[in-house]
């Protein structure tokens, strides 16, 4: 199967787990549903979701490695040879698939998120945590990965800014917000399991859960 070929076959199996289901309370409550991760670049999110998976006893997944696994081809190369708009209907068709892998810990692209069919599956079958940094964090973890294709050009401070600008409002709508600050990463996990603790003892049901309960 040839690069392209395999790319347009996300939606297929693939992927392997690198977690099992264990005994933590939070895993236990999830049922089939997943903690998908969303934020800009840099935000943290594959670091601090496979020390959150390996924490909850969950499979951890990144999305991005998946895409690339499927394509045959790193990202940076998507955008270069197949554009944008491509890598996107990839992306969106990736993570329908891992979603319903569940339950495990999902670490998406910061695009991925703004794609409305995305945010629907994600709200069906997960709970959405944004990991939240302020833009001196972003830019100084950004800097040490120098493949980031969004930020590729001469201003690439102002080009953060910009997708903080149009990316938070939509990130807002995440079930969860966690600040993803400088300092250990097992404090921002620790931070995590706190809010999905509270959240979970608040009104945690999926909405399927809800609606047979008003059903009821």
């Amino acid at each position: 199967m040839n690069n392209i070929s395999r790319f347009n076959s996300l939606d297929e199996d693939g992927g392997q787990d690198t977690g099992s289901r264990g005994g933590h309370p939070i895993s236990r409550r999830l049922g089939v549903r997943s903690i998908v991760l969303v934020g800009l670049m840099g935000a943290g999110k594959s670091t601090v979701g496979r020390r959150l998976a390996q924490k909850l006893g969950l499979p951890f997944r990144d999305a991005d490695n998946e895409i690339e696994a499927a394509a045959g081809m790193s990202i940076p190369d998507i955008f270069a040879i197949h554009g944008e708009a491509h890598f996107r209907d990839g992306e969106r068709r990736v993570i329908a698939r891992l979603l319903q892998e569940g339950p495990m810990v999902l670490a998406t692209g910061g695009g991925a998120f703004m794609n409305e069919e995305t945010r629907v599956r994600v709200a069906e079958n997960g709970i959405s945590i944004w990991l939240r940094a302020d833009l001196d964090v972003l830019m100084r973890r950004v800097r040490k990965r120098a493949t980031r294709p969004l930020l590729q050009n001469p201003d690439p401070e102002g080009t953060m800014r910009q997708l903080m600008d149009k990316r938070h409002p939509v990130y807002a709508q995440a079930n969860l917000t966690v600040e993803s600050h400088e300092g250990p990463h097992d404090r921002v996990v620790a931070e995590i399991i706190k809010a999905l603790s509270e959240w979970l003892d608040k009104d945690g049901r999926s909405p399927i859960e809800r609606r047979s309960g008003q059903n009821a």
